[in-house]
């Protein structure tokens, strides 16, 4: 099937909120070359599922298609439409699997050599949609605080923060007696000031502690143990088999959350992020430092925060494939130096995600070693690559950036 041939009934199978926009947009979707088209429906079809900034994402590039008079859209598909697609694409259920269709289509395009003609139609059309209707403005700056090295001590061996130091001011001499409640404290603020669903997170990657604001966003890799435990015992399963990856990865792609035992609090949106983190990331289902870099990159990305604490924790040591897959199981032995080193590591994939979202010319960050007195802190007001050493309160450097 062609999407010139889409009917509303094909979407039957879609959730009731995807179903209907794909109804209200089917003489779009009819018009979309088959190496596109299915990309669209892959952020369609879980629609239902989305946090509210992916929804406004999708339902821009159906209004910004829907300003185009034939020329105009014929011109930018053009270079979608050119490409040269072997029949056995056309036969997938494509609309029902766009995810399977999208794989297939990435393996063909680089055993063809169009990948590239594909990637600068694509990041042309993102440059489009988002000159046709740029972000509003955002109602306040944008904060992210990482909170590195749980139970680690500094190893001399090891320049904590090289990276990050380049980008705003050094403190060496932070005064932070019970830092991690201080921290939480200006998530609770910020949330309580700007009260909009996802726009604030807490990761943490053991326990999380609590927080007052009933509107945070948590999550955490000790409350998802059941999930975990339960995934990884079909990893177990798979690997012992000898199925393979590819087999596997088609379970994972069709997985749903009460599978796993996912049902908290009955947020279908959550749930379905959450399962997304331990199926797509690598390494997030048995390595604490993994899957907060994971999430942390995930809620920056889709949820697009306005303010997010990432906090993370000591993993276990890298052992065989049997062992990784019974941590559930048994008592993990931790790494606290190769967790310290991770979680630098992560504070500082972090922060190029934060600064890749709108607004980052205003905003501010922070990462600080947990239990000791070394903190950095980027934004516009901090002047990049400098060091203060004179005492300062933690307290006090948070509300400066909150």
């Amino acid at each position: 099937m062609l999407p010139q041939d889409l009917q509303p009934d094909k979407f039957f199978r879609y959730p009731p909120e995807a179903r209907k926009l794909a109804a209200d947009h089917i003489e779009a979707l009819r018009r979309l070359p088959l190496a596109f088209a299915p990309l669209v429906l892959r952020e369609l079809i879980v629609y239902d599922w989305k946090f509210p900034a992916e929804r406004r994402d999708l339902e821009r590039q159906f209004t910004y298609l829907a300003s185009l008079d034939k020329a105009q859209f014929d011109a930018l598909m053009a270079p979608f439409a050119g490409l040269r697609l072997p029949p056995s694409l056309e036969s997938i259920d494509w609309v029902n699997s766009p995810g399977i269709f999208s794989e297939q289509l990435t393996s063909q395009l680089w055993a063809t050599r169009q990948i590239d003609t594909f990637s600068s139609a694509a990041v042309d059309y993102v440059a489009k949609v988002a000159a046709f209707a740029p972000d509003p403005p955002l109602p306040t700056h944008r904060l992210a605080i990482v909170i590195i090295g749980r139970g680690a001590e500094k190893p001399a061996d090891y320049a904590l923060f090289r990276k990050i130091r380049r980008q705003g001011v050094y403190f060496p001499n932070v005064r932070a007696e019970d830092g991690v409640r201080g921290v939480l404290h200006v998530l609770d603020r910020r949330a309580q000031e700007q009260r909009q669903r996802f726009a604030h997170w807490y990761i943490d990657g053991g326990g999380a502690l609590p927080v007052e604001s009933e509107i945070v966003t948590k999550v955490s890799y000790d409350a998802l143990t059941p999930a975990r435990a339960a995934l990884q015992a079909r990893m177990k399963k798979t690997y012992d088999s000898g199925l393979g990856p590819e087999v596997f990865r088609t379970q994972l792609a069709l997985m749903k959350p009460e599978e796993i035992g996912l049902n908290f609090g009955n947020d279908a949106v959550l749930n379905r992020f959450q399962l997304s983190l331990l199926t797509e990331g690598s390494g997030t289902q048995v390595f604490a430092t993994t899957f907060v870099q994971w999430a942390a990159r995930e809620g920056l990305r889709r949820a697009q925060p306005l303010t997010i604490v990432v906090r993370f924790a000591p993993r276990q040591r890298e052992g065989s494939m049997n062992e990784l897959l019974t941590e559930a199981q048994r008592k993990a032995d931790l790494d606290f130096r190769g967790s310290l080193i991770d979680a630098d590591m992560g504070a500082w994939y972090t922060y190029l995600n934060h600064q890749r979202l709108s607004g980052a010319e205003h905003a501010n960050f922070a990462v600080w070693f947990e239990g000791h007195n070394e903190l950095v802190a980027a934004g516009p007001k901090l002047e990049k690559g400098r060091q203060s050493s004179a005492p300062v309160e933690l307290a006090d450097l948070l509300d400066r950036l909150a």
